[in-house]
């Protein structure tokens, strides 16, 4: 509990101080293109949650280093393995001249120092013929890597509005944390719970006001962590099913992947070309347009961005509350894998083609 409060409230704190900071003039971190097909707010706002969840984890970690000194070293050693990715994202904030190729590349050096330093690798998948692959060490690191900046680009994707990305990372730790505890691994544990203490000090300002946004280097970061969080559970308890963290964080990657699909096979454009119809986007636009009305523009705008998220916060829970009730049951894992799958592809086609379930629109 201290360390959950701890790393709250200096995540709190530092997150106002970026907000004061930035109306004082002492920065420019604004999010200010609001004409982009993933704008969904009406005034530049500042992009610099990351900061806070840092600081948050940073300090919860020099409190277990205080308390479990060999805990708290594996926490600063993942924060100082988590470095490349954030920095290259907080440039982007303050610059927004790094590329998403070039943050992608930062992310993936991350995930290749967390195998070097935290032995964070994924050694067994359940997954015919990349089982094989990861019994090699080098297979093993480069699986590693991609399935790493594959969930922390995945987290970036999600991360649209008002409390989507931080509270689907609050609920993904949660679930990790949970069978942490299950398992008797207290790394897991505490590392969740920083996390969940981190994102929730850093959601008091960006939910349902929008204050301020997680940016590239708060996306970045919180997918990185949830990763390796993951993996870390994985290699050091061989009774946590490879499909668990799979299931867990399957709706930002279920989101990337079908995206890819839909762009390059079905629109016949560039993968990374940004477009305005991913899930959460046309939740905004054709089930919020009717629950709050067209009256009062602005009140709209800011009414709508935040009734949005907790629709995808419940798509994230689908996945988590089965994940956490089977963590170890590799086959009603996967029969749940294909069920989340089936399900985001039906609501998807239903919404797009104005059929959306009437269950679904508040009245």
């Amino acid at each position: 509990m201290n360390l959950l409060l701890l790393a709250g409230v200096v995540s709190l704190v530092i997150t106002f101080w970026a907000l004061r900071a930035r109306s004082g003039g002492f920065f420019r971190a604004d999010d200010s293109d609001l004409s982009g097909p993933q704008k969904f707010h009406e005034s530049p706002v500042p992009r610099l949650g990351g900061l806070g969840i840092v600081g948050g984890i940073l300090a919860g970690s020099l409190l277990l280093l205080w308390q479990q000194p060999e805990t708290g070293r594996t926490a600063l050693w993942l924060l100082a393995c988590a470095l490349p990715a954030f920095v290259a994202g907080l440039a982007e904030d303050l610059t927004k001249s790094v590329s998403p190729s070039r943050r992608l590349l930062f992310t993936a050096v991350s995930a290749a120092i967390g195998v070097w330093l935290l032995d964070a690798v994924i050694t067994y998948t359940s997954i015919p013929g990349l089982d094989w692959l990861v019994a090699f060490p080098l297979g093993a690191a480069l699986v590693t890597i991609v399935a790493v900046a594959g969930v922390a680009n995945a987290v970036n994707i999600i991360d649209g509005f008002n409390g989507l990305a931080s509270m689907c990372g609050v609920l993904m730790l949660a679930c990790l944390g949970y069978v942490g505890f299950q398992v008797g691994d207290t790394l897991v544990v505490m590392l969740a719970v920083m996390g969940v203490g981190a994102v929730l000090g850093f959601f008091v300002w960006n939910f349902p006001l929008g204050l301020i946004f997680l940016g590239d280097g708060g996306a970045y970061f919180l997918g990185f962590y949830v990763a390796e969080v993951a993996i870390l559970l994985l290699h050091r308890n061989a009774e946590v099913s490879p499909l668990f963290p799979l299931l867990v964080c399957i709706y930002p990657i279920f989101e990337t992947l079908f995206s890819i699909y839909r762009k390059k096979f079905l629109r016949k454009m560039s993968p990374g070309v940004p477009d305005g119809v991913h899930l959460h986007m046309l939740v905004y636009k054709r089930i919020m347009r009717w629950a709050v009305g067209r009256n009062g523009r602005r009140r709209s705008l800011r009414a709508r961005n935040s009734m949005t998220s907790p629709y995808l916060w419940v798509m994230c829970m689908l996945a988590g509350v089965p994940a956490v009730l089977f963590w170890n049951n590799t086959a009603v894992l996967a029969v749940f894998l294909v069920l989340f799958g089936l399900t985001y592809v039906v609501l998807y086609w239903r919404i797009v083609r104005f059929r959306t379930p009437r269950f679904l629109v508040v009245s």
